[in-house]
């Protein structure tokens, strides 16, 4: 059998008869809808219209986009601009549902004209001279209710309701009111075209389910999705109750570099950029720890910085690269101070956001096994190497040992032994990361302090000062996740260095998530950083337990998302980090 070249692709002769037949069904239907729309200028016949109209609907997407995009053009440079420049509104819809929510069934208030505006959601016709529309926005619906009798003229009244589609914005001047059944209404004089959506709105009774879509148009999520605003309104009450809680307490909120010499402040694998003029690499932060520390020696006593960190790590359900974390220093303060804080901050925080101290989580969807999560003080602590030992049933060697090779063999063969996964390079303190996360984090479902880390876990923090080999710190971990993270600060600039330069040799033994040497920071240390306390939490894993969502995606309004193979790769030229 002869093959055909199409575009420089064979094709087998009966491919081509399927192609050729399938591109004269849709170029068939296209004319047939083109004759109607021709029909439709000719003719001022409503339920032509109407039919026109629901003959739209059954289009594939793309003839719907297609001849929309005709109509919207043919408008342009007309006096009916489909992009006005502006629209005045005189109240949003939650305004007018407040103001007018009184008015009885059939009441309409012809002396009172104002103007609202809102996304279309649903267009329904009741006879020719009747058409409903459900307007949307601000997360609120309000019925459109247009009649024939009630607006400017006959003529327009036709006109705009066969312009009009499901998705565009627009903008209604008209008559508070109430149908007969007694929903509230805005009865139209004159509707206005502000924005057409060019595309087929999926209907809101089937919703946006996948995820897929949700992520990468967030928009359309957004417009279908009310329970997604909801989200995101949470998000930003943490936050508010957040700063709130701070200033009264006296700090004062800063702003510290998010590209560095050196990645500082946490124990993570750092973004590379490049700066042309200075023709030298920089690293994107991964926490501003050091800064707000050396502001601390100069003299701010207490300050704080909600912004993005950036993490060149996996992106799973609780990991993005970049996210979202609040960070305090204070003067003069301890752990112990900063657990208190802690309970204050989170239990009043939750109290106010949902009405009470409890919340429903469902760690594995809404399908799945719903917990209870408790945040009534004080909350749980728990000593991560004594209470390691209970739950293993076995006894470690002393902490202060723990920088030695036989400590770290004793622990290389404990996961091995108890099955526990932990990746090259085996260090003592990725083996013993692992067993917390294997045998203590599992047992907090509700909030719980996990305290006293082993030094060789936190390079940053102050030495136990009863404890030999452990560090006064605390993580909070609620429903197994880690939100906190806090400790006594190291203010000793020779300790300090020593342990910069213990990370520098686990760096060079191939942990390439451990900590830089930072000279600038030991040298500021150098000039007395008083007693002070630091604590670090991520926003996005609050909110995603304060809002019921399994999937750090959730509560990120745009998440980051491998590139969508089916989309032309944007231009290498442009904007980049």
């Amino acid at each position: 059998m002869a093959d055909a070249a199409v575009d420089g692709e064979k094709l087998s002769k009966n491919e081509l008869k399927r192609r050729m037949k399938a591109e004269k069904k849709a170029a068939d239907k296209e004319a047939k809808v083109k004759d109607q729309v021709q029909q439709n200028k000719e003719t001022n016949d409503t339920p032509q219209q109407n039919a026109y109209a629901a003959d739209e609907e059954s289009l594939d997407p793309n003839q719907y986009f297609k001849i929309r995009t005709q109509a919207i053009q043919a408008l342009k440079g007309t006096a009916e601009d489909p992009y006005p420049h502006k629209f005045h509104v005189d109240l949003s819809l939650t305004d007018f549902i407040e103001k007018y929510n009184h008015l009885q069934p059939g009441d309409q208030l012809t002396d009172v004209v104002l103007t609202v505006a809102g996304r279309v959601h649903a267009k329904r016709a009741s006879g020719a001279k009747l058409l409903f529309y459900d307007l949307r926005g601000e997360g609120v619906k309000l019925q459109v209710m247009a009649n024939s009798r009630n607006y400017k003229s006959e003529e327009d009244f036709v006109h705009i309701n066969n312009k009009l589609r499901r998705g565009d914005i627009i903008g209604v001047r008209g008559n508070p009111g109430k149908t007969k059944k007694g929903e509230l209404s805005i009865i139209p004089i004159e509707m206005t075209l502000l924005s057409p959506c060019l595309h087929m709105l999926p209907h809101l009774h089937f919703g946006l389910k996948d995820k897929e879509t949700r992520y990468r148009q967030r928009y359309l999520d957004l417009i279908l999705n009310d329970f997604v605003r909801q989200k995101f309104v949470t998000r930003s009450k943490i936050i508010t109750y957040l700063r709130s809680f701070l200033d009264q307490l006296g700090f004062l909120e800063v702003e510290t570099p998010m590209m560095n010499l050196i990645p500082g402040g946490a124990v993570a694998r750092p973004f590379v950029t490049y700066h042309n003029e200075l023709d030298m690499n920089l690293y994107m932060r991964i926490a501003p720890e050091l800064y707000h520390k050396m502001l601390v020696v100069g003299g701010i006593d207490r300050v704080y910085e909600i912004g993005r960190q950036f993490r060149n790590e996996g992106i799973d359900l609780t990991h993005n690269p970049e996210f979202t974390t609040c960070e305090f220093y204070m003067a003069y303060a301890d752990y112990h101070d900063l657990m208190e804080m802690t309970e204050k901050l989170l239990s009043g925080m939750v109290k106010q956001i949902t009405g009470g101290y409890k919340v429903t989580y469902h760690p594995d969807g809404p399908e799945g096994q719903a917990y209870e999560v408790d945040f009534t003080p004080p909350f749980r602590r728990i000593s991560m190497t004594h209470d390691l030992e209970k739950e293993m049933g076995v006894k470690f060697p002393a902490p202060e040992t723990y920088d030695s090779n036989e400590t770290r063999k004793f622990f290389d063969d404990l996961c091995v032994q108890k099955g526990v996964e932990c990746p090259p390079p085996r260090t003592t303190a990725r083996l013993l990361d692992k067993l917390v996360g294997d045998f203590l984090e599992v047992t907090c479902i509700n909030p719980t302090f996990i305290c006293d880390h082993p030094q060789i876990m936190s390079p940053l923090a102050k030495w136990h000062r009863s404890q030999k080999g452990l560090t006064e710190r605390f993580e909070l971990f609620v429903m197994k996740k880690e939100i906190c993270n806090a400790y006594t600060e190291l203010n000793d600039p020779i300790r300090q260095r020593e342990l910069f330069e213990q990370q520098a040799k686990a760096k060079a033994e191939g942990d390439d998530e451990a900590m830089f040497v930072d000279e600038t920071f030991c040298s500021a240390l150098e000039y007395g950083l008083p007693p002070t306390a630091g604590w670090g939490m991520g926003i996005d894993r609050l909110t995603m337990f304060l809002t019921d969502s399994n999937n750090i995606k959730e509560v990120l309004f745009f998440p980051a998302m491998k590139p969508d193979d089916n989309k032309p790769v944007p231009p290498a030229e442009g904007t980049s980090v």
